[in-house]
């Protein structure tokens, strides 16, 4: 990776590399955008394959943080943490002292729970640090209401997309039984959805069929499923060129984020075959609407008002698309891009 032309083209602003011996902790940080306040986004625990794996995904998840808090109106910038770990390897140390290095920034960053990082691991880093949020829980905490807002980002597209406009027996698939596909899951049973699911972790799916008597499919056979939603709700770059060209499903809306491999040619790849792909850091900012709500203390009426709002963006979002011709990802940039800029706009004037 060419690292200062990279940043460069992404338009971060800082890039932190923390290393401590004692507790092995490889850990960065990026800071993408901080027009509309302090960059805010939660720290992933992942064995990268490679220091530059590790790298290019902070550097599109922390500009991804940055788009999905100017469409979700919340008024925090872009950032993003990863640790190069196995999970198997989290140890409180590590934790902590992750945590001074997150202190260390004064508060231009603030973390809080991704892949790998659970509740507890919050209160841990806590310890050592102001600056992070999720620990609490409120409204259910990140995972329940990142979980409802796909949801509701699935029925809009199911209203602007389908000509039955209800999701009861719809076909749905869901690949990736993590917090959050378990709980979208629950939100899909309670409205009479089928549902397909697959995931690496038998027991995971064996339990929401269970619970929700999903159907269980091998992981290569989610994406060819003859369905009226596909629901990716496991990591970043499951929608390429071996994979669209299988995909049946005329909706994609899930929770992962980094969906899109390459953001352009797949992009317009799903629209070359009339695929409506909901943006993923559109639909899945329920996390980010619910942490600040933590941060500012606001109670839950409030965020479960802006968790409608997931809802009402993205039929702005499909509408643009079509109105202009462009893809529903260009269409979220641009919307993302307008309040940014107008918020710059603001402090200068």
């Amino acid at each position: 990776m060419k690292f200062f032309e990279t940043i460069r083209e992404m338009g971060h602003e800082q890039i932190f590399f923390c290393h401590d011996k004692e507790s092995d902790l490889r850990a960065i940080i990026a800071i993408h955008d901080t027009s509309l306040g302090p960059a805010m986004g939660a720290t992933r625990l992942w064995p990268y394959a490679s220091e530059d794996d590790a790298l290019r995904d902070v550097l599109r998840l922390s500009r991804g943080m940055t788009y999905k808090a100017a469409c979700a109106n919340i008024p925090v910038g872009g950032g993003k943490a990863v640790i190069i770990a196995n999970p198997e390897n989290k140890t409180d140390g590590l934790l902590r002292t992750y945590g001074r290095f997150v202190d260390s920034l004064k508060g231009r960053f603030i973390t809080g729970q991704d892949v790998n990082i659970s509740p507890e691991d919050v209160r841990n880093i806590r310890r050592q640090t102001n600056y992070v949020v999720g620990g609490a829980e409120k409204a259910g905490g990140p995972v329940v209401t990142t979980a409802l807002g796909v949801f509701l980002g699935i029925k809009a597209a199911v209203e602007f997309r389908l000509p039955q406009k209800k999701l009861n027996q719809l076909k749905i698939a869901v690949q990736g039984i993590g917090n959050v596909g378990k709980n979208l899951c629950k939100y899909l049973h309670e409205y009479g959805v089928i549902i397909f699911v697959s995931d690496l972790n038998r027991e995971k799916t064996e339990e929401v069929k269970h619970l929700y008597g999903a159907t269980v499919v091998d992981p290569k056979e989610i994406y060819s499923l003859d369905v009226d939603v596909f629901a990716p709700c496991a990591l970043g770059g499951v929608l390429n060129s071996s994979t669209i060209p299988i995909i049946k499903a005329p909706i994609i809306a899930g929770a992962a984020n980094n969906q899109l491999e390459d953001e352009q040619i797949h992009s317009k790849l799903l629209e070359s075959k009339e695929i409506l792909y909901c943006p993923d850091y559109v639909i899945n900012a329920g996390g980010l609407i619910n942490v600040y709500n933590e941060m500012i203390g606001s109670d839950e009426e409030k965020t479960f008002k802006q968790l409608n709002n997931i809802y009402d963006t993205l039929l702005e979002i499909f509408i643009r698309a079509k109105e202009q011709g462009i893809t529903t990802h260009d269409a979220a940039k641009y919307l993302a891009n307008e309040r940014i800029i107008r918020a710059k706009n603001i402090v200068t004037s």
